[in-house]
């Protein structure tokens, strides 16, 4: 990986000074009537994989890319390429990139569903965190682990986005966050899995969460509760709702995909089907912990998805816009929400195991997929901590098991209650880059969950 920018300790001023001059530069290249729409992305990032409570790999990641949108007419062409931290040099590779951009333009045809931001707009987004040193780090791991088998994987740092087009628009968004997952295994090969993430770490938070963690291992030691196939009362954790949601709005609130009859929360687009009216869903970027531009050069807002358990809106992309003939939202171009965010309910963190009563405590849902796209029917396993409880205590594991059911279904008639307390699920999407954006959602407490086999 090419080296960006090599200090923690670089200034923010930096990162977005560099960016400005290259954008600065692309402008002044310009010919004739040509537009160009600049992304940049870049990070320093700190990441460090534990096991048995001992460090076994640890490395830090400095990288930059610039991705090139050359747009002349109807026509347009593509070119990525890594930054190396020098500006004249990066000039020069970016007045190459442009020379054999408007070569490929020349043969082009017109793309039929172009279209990007043509007014000139300035937004800029810079947060500092609280990040743990490195060696800090493997202190208090190795103090909070000790005695335990812990597996897990830190990865924080700086993210930084750019968007600059010749138009005159320049976006910037510039965060320090952390993502931390760990597992503690029992002997018998189960585990509970716990994850720790945002932009102000704590030693005392971080301790906590081993400690509760830890304190259900004597759980995991006990016969497994075998059950067998039917509905249960369960209760879902944050980080198992979010295994539902997130396939779910893979393409679920596309525009593309609602005008082509194939999103799977087709049925709520149309009114067919209704949610419990507690349910209100929406993109929510007021969390900032996703850029507020995208890279059509729109700028990004709150879209309400859900209101009131009927569908309230889509996140609609440029191209998708131009295709059907709609408004387009600042969607990026999956159209996936990246800040989804589930509003809580009433039911207190320490009163679920008493509300809970007897069921599914579940604390992580794995491999989720459909089993019947248009009824939003979702299947997958049971796996980490999930525990079978009576009478409002955690008594027992569960073996793992197969569970299909509807997202309808699950939102709609058996949601009994929902969490007060939303959590922050900060991406972990660390392949080729860090990733941005999340989900911040409670827990639901459930009538019955249907467990196949």
């Amino acid at each position: 990986m090419s080296h960006f920018m090599s200090s923690r300790a670089t200034h923010s001023a930096d990162w977005q000074r560099y960016f400005t001059s290259l954008a600065d530069a692309i402008e002044r290249l310009q010919q004739g009537g040509e537009t160009t729409l600049s992304s940049f992305a870049g990070e320093q990032s700190d990441f460090i994989r534990f096991n048995a409570g001992k460090v076994r790999q640890a490395g830090t990641v400095s990288q930059g890319k610039l991705t090139l949108r050359l747009i002349d007419g109807a026509r347009q062409a593509y070119s990525t390429l890594t930054v190396r931290g020098d500006l004249q040099q990066d000039v020069d590779d970016v007045s190459a990139a442009l020379a054999t951009l408007r070569d490929g333009l020349r043969d082009a045809a017109d793309d039929p569903h172009l279209l990007f931001d043509t007014s000139a707009w300035q937004r800029s987004t810079q947060r500092s965190g609280k990040l743990p040193e490195p060696e800090g780090l493997l202190r208090v791991v190795a103090e909070c682990a000790q005695g335990l088998d812990f597996v897990g994987f830190y990865a924080g740092g700086t993210i930084v986005r750019g968007f600059a087009s010749t138009r005159g628009s320049r976006g910037w968004y510039q965060v320090d966050n952390f993502s931390f997952s760990w597992s503690l295994y029992d002997p018998s090969g189960r585990a509970i899995k716990t994850t720790y993430a945002g932009d102000d770490w704590s030693d005392a938070v971080f301790a906590a969460k081993v400690d509760q963690a830890a304190a259900r291992l004597t759980v995991l030691s006990r016969t497994p509760r075998v059950l067998a196939p039917g509905r249960y009362r369960a209760w879902l954790a944050p980080a198992a709702l979010a295994e539902l949601l997130g396939v779910t709005a893979w393409r679920g609130f596309s525009a593309r995909a609602q005008a082509s009859s194939r999103s799977e929360l087709y049925k709520l687009h149309t009114g067919e089907i209704a949610l419990d009216p507690r349910v209100t869903i929406g993109e929510e970027l007021n969390l900032g912990i996703t850029p507020g531009f995208n890279d059509d050069g729109y700028l990004r807002d709150s879209v309400a998805l859900v209101n009131g358990g009927r569908s309230a809106g889509q996140l609609t992309n440029a191209r998708s816009a131009r295709e059907y003939g709609l408004a387009p939202n600042g969607a990026l171009a999956e159209e996936s929400p990246t800040a989804l965010a589930m509003q809580g309910g009433d039911l207190a963190e320490g009163d679920v195991l008493a509300q809970l009563g007897t069921g599914l405590y579940i604390g992580n849902l794995w491999y989720v997929n459909f089993s019947d796209r248009m009824n939003c029917r979702l299947t997958g396993m049971t796996r980490f901590a999930t525990f079978w409880v009576e009478d409002g205590q955690i008594v027992a594991p569960l073996e793992a098991m197969r569970f299909d059911d509807s997202l309808y279904r699950l939102l709609g008639s058996e949601l009994e209650r929902i969490g007060a307390q939303a959590e922050l699920l900060l991406s972990d999407w660390t392949w080729g880059e860090r990733g941005t954006g999340g989900m911040q959602l409670p827990g639901i407490l459930l009538k019955s969950f249907h467990l196949t086999l």
